[in-house]
Order: structure tokens, then C-alpha cells, then sequence
């Protein structure tokens, strides 16, 4: 597995804290040239100093600018030469209170998880149709298969990623770039820990960073872990919407 990354430049977004910075130096491990971003500068020259010289470039930028996107792609053409694998991981989560529905925090998860993505993908593209071996990869969640109770923001700009990928697997698949769908479920982070529900069968973000490496390399399509509550989620979602509704209603409830 670890030849699969042996010098790609790989860039990731998110990479201050969480899955993103155990992505990062998962990869730089692997021997990767890896391309962090966040909007820590801070954080991001702390995760380079942790890693082999040169193995981590920090590149702080805000993911939801349009425009920092585009200057990006450039900085990493400059810099790298080129990128061979990009990997969007940046997001945030909000929770819906739906007596006191807000438009707004809509608006926050769809600019911060999705259009982000949109934008960086819109960067990148030119780059991975340069490079020999080109691989592209998104951030969704297990969420994205059904809808969740207080999740319902968080869910759509899951779901938003996810449909999005599908359709660009297909229509890139005749230019030869691999698209990879990331699925976690519960994953330790700082983000996760202000979840007041319980969240079964969580892994760290380390094996997170391990399981997703080892999905790139191997070109899923999806990669979604851990396989007891994706694949037990997976049949939830398709069970019959009364059953579904019942079911649900007893879910992500305060702990």
C-alpha cells in the first residue's frame, strides 16, 4: 500500500485538527508529499514540524473562498509541480433545533462542507488531468444515506457531497480519475466530542487516517468503516419509511 503514495503530492483540506491532520500525516508516513490546508496556520506549521522534513507543506487558505481555492491549486502547481491526489476532507457539523429553525445554519453547513468542496474541486481539476496517475477523493459520512433527527443540515450537505461524487465518477471515468467516496461513521475528534449523544462503535482518528489510506490505494469507490454500523446504517436506510420514521425517532437523542 505504501508505494501507492510513494512521492504523489497529495493535497488535503482540513488538516489542522481531526481526520484531516491524522490523513495528513498517515500519508507523509506513506511517503507522500503532502499539501495541508486549514485556516490554522498555526496548527498546520505544528503538523509540519511533526513530520519528516518536507513531507508536510502547509498552505492555510478559508476552503469556502472561491477565489483562495483557485490561488491555491496555482500555489501547489508552483511549488509541487503538479498534484496527483486530492483529498477534501474540510467541514464542520451543526445541529438543528427545529423549534427555533434557522436558515442560516442551512446556509453555514452547504458553503462550509459542500460548495467548499465545489470550489476546490473546480481548482484542482486541471492539475489531476495532468498528472499520470490522478485520484480524487471527498469527505461525506454514513449520515449521507439517510436522514437523522437534528442532523438535518449536516445530512444534506452530506448527501449534497455524496450525489455529487457519484455523478463525477462517471463522467470523469473516460479521463482515467479515480473518485473515492469517504463514508465514516463515529470518529473521535475534537469536532465529535461535543456530541451529547452516544456514538456506537467510534474509532480514533488514526484508524480513520489508516482505513481511508488504505482506500485511496486500493481505488474504492467508497470507503466506508467501521463496516458494523456503515453496513447495519446502510439496512436502516432502506427499510420501509414507517419503520424507518419509528425507528428514528428514537436516535441521536441527548445522552
Amino acid at each position: 500500500m505504501d508505494a501507492y503514495f510513494h512521492k504523489k503530492r497529495v493535497w488535503v483540506t482540513g488538516a489542522s485538527a481531526g481526520i484531516g491532520r491524522a490523513v495528513a500525516r498517515e500519508l507523509a508516513q506513506r511517503g507522500a508529499t503532502v499539501i495541508a490546508s486549514a485556516r490554522n496556520r498555526e496548527a498546520l506549521n505544528q503538523l509540519t514540524a511533526e513530520c519528516l522534513p518536507h513531507a508536510v507543506l502547509a498552505l492555510p487558505l478559508d476552503v469556502a473562498d472561491q477565489h483562495a481555492n483557485l490561488q491555491a491549486a496555482q500555489t501547489i502547481d508552483e511549488r509541487c509541480g503538479g498534484l496527483d491526489i486530492a483529498l477534501f476532507n474540510a467541514g464542520t457539523c451543526e445541529y438543528v433545533d427545529v423549534a427555533t429553525f434557522d436558515s442560516a445554519l442551512f446556509e453555514r453547513m452547504i458553503r462550509t462542507n459542500f460548495l467548499s468542496m465545489v470550489y476546490g474541486i473546480e481548482a484542482v481539476l486541471p492539475l489531476l488531468r495532468r498528472s499520470p496517475h490522478p485520484h480524487l477523493a471527498g469527505m461525506s459520512s454514513t449520515v449521507a444515506y439517510a436522514g437523522l433527527p437534528r442532523a438535518e443540515a449536516y445530512a444534506a450537505s452530506k448527501a449534497a457531497i455524496k450525489n455529487m461524487l457519484e455523478g463525477l465518477r462517471i463522467d470523469l471515468r473516460k479521463e482515467r480519475i479515480p473518485v473515492s467516496i469517504i463514508c465514516p461513521g463515529f470518529v473521535n475528534t475534537p469536532l465529535t466530542e461535543r456530541n451529547d449523544f452516544p456514538m456506537p462503535f467510534a474509532v480514533s482518528a488514526e484508524e480513520a487516517a489508516r482505513r481511508i489510506a488504505d482506500g485511496i490505494a486500493a481505488q474504492k469507490e467508497e470507503i466506508h468503516f467501521p463496516k458494523r454500523f456503515s453496513l447495519t446504517f446502510k439496512l436502516f436506510s432502506s427499510l420501509p419509511s414507517p419503520l424507518y420514521t419509528w425507528i428514528g425517532s428514537r436516535l441521536v437523542r441527548p445522552s
